[in-house]
């Protein structure tokens, strides 16, 4: 597509501000409500592959059937010189690792303000059968006045839906990815659950949980290592969150939390409560650190 192309009358392309590796994605201008949009749409070599088209059709279904605040809106839905295409809300922000590669980490309000508003988007998609698959900062959007938008649902699909290939079980980014998937399980929304626990350590640490070498090694060490508490990166941590990130990646899935709405509900305890998490200091500590000492 050129600059300047006008897509069914309404979207006239600006500029391209994406690629990934079956779509493009550009901004554009939508004359009909003259606002801009991102225009994502599939890339020519991949319409040759019918199951490239299901996916980014199961994409479009997926990302159409939802309607949240917290969620990238679809405007809406079409083809373009016969490849299809979606018109979604064009977000003016920052998705949460461009931040995370400026500021480090959040603070452990900003952390679970972010949680709040993110796992309600996963409340929203699971409550209309959608398993995101791919919950990680990369995916996730922080607009100038705070909100929070759950983006990109390329890999989503329906609960209890049928695998487009044999390999689609595996599939989604390996520091985020929950263990059972990588033994080659299918997703499920506590799949989800474990890939929230870990974007809330990226976000109180800076840090993913598993380095390695390869993809398949950080995927092996997800099954089998330990998970690492966020206190023995960040120290002044606070317990009760790092007592809700353990619980959302547990290994066994039946160990996580039940649903996302019992995650959400012990994050806005302590959004309610913001002293539940500040600083505790023992007696001697008091002592030597008394005001005007």
């Amino acid at each position: 597509m050129n600059i300047n192309d006008v897509i069914d009358e309404r979207y006239r392309i600006e500029r391209k501000i994406g690629e990934g590796g079956m779509s493009i994605v550009y901004e554009a201008y939508d004359i009909v409500s003259k606002k801009k949009v991102a225009i994502k749409i599939i890339k020519g070599d991949m319409m040759t592959n019918p199951i490239n088209l299901s996916r980014f059709e199961r994409e479009a279904r997926a990302a159409a059937s939802l309607s949240h605040p917290n969620i990238v809106r679809v405007i809406n839905l079409g083809t373009y010189e016969g490849r299809p295409y979606m018109a979604n809300e064009f977000i003016n922000g920052k998705n949460l690792r461009d931040v995370l590669d400026i500021r480090g980490h959040f603070t452990p309000l900003e952390a679970c303000d972010i949680m709040y508003q993110l796992t309600s988007a996963v409340i929203h998609a699971h409550e209309h059968g959608v398993i995101h698959r791919d919950i990680k900062p990369q995916n996730v959007y922080w607009t100038a006045d705070g909100t929070i938008k759950l983006g990109d649902f390329g890999i989503a699909t329906f609960e209890n839906s049928a695998r487009l290939t044999r390999s689609e079980t595996i599939i989604g980014s390996v520091h985020y990815l929950a263990p059972e998937i990588s033994k080659g399980q299918q997703a499920s929304f506590l799949s989800d659950i474990y890939s929230l626990g870990v974007t809330f350590f990226e976000l109180v640490t800076g840090k993913v949980p598993f380095e390695d070498d390869t993809p398949v090694s950080v995927a092996i060490r997800h099954i089998k290592d330990k998970f690492p508490s966020p206190r023995k990166i960040i120290p002044s941590t606070p317990k009760e969150i790092e007592r809700i990130i353990l619980k959302a990646v547990r290994k066994n899935p039946s160990e996580r939390y039940k649903s996302v709405k019992e995650m959400r509900k012990d994050i806005e305890r302590i959004l309610r409560n913001p002293e539940m998490i500040k600083e505790q200091h023992g007696f001697f500590y008091r002592l030597f650190h008394k005001k005007g000492n």
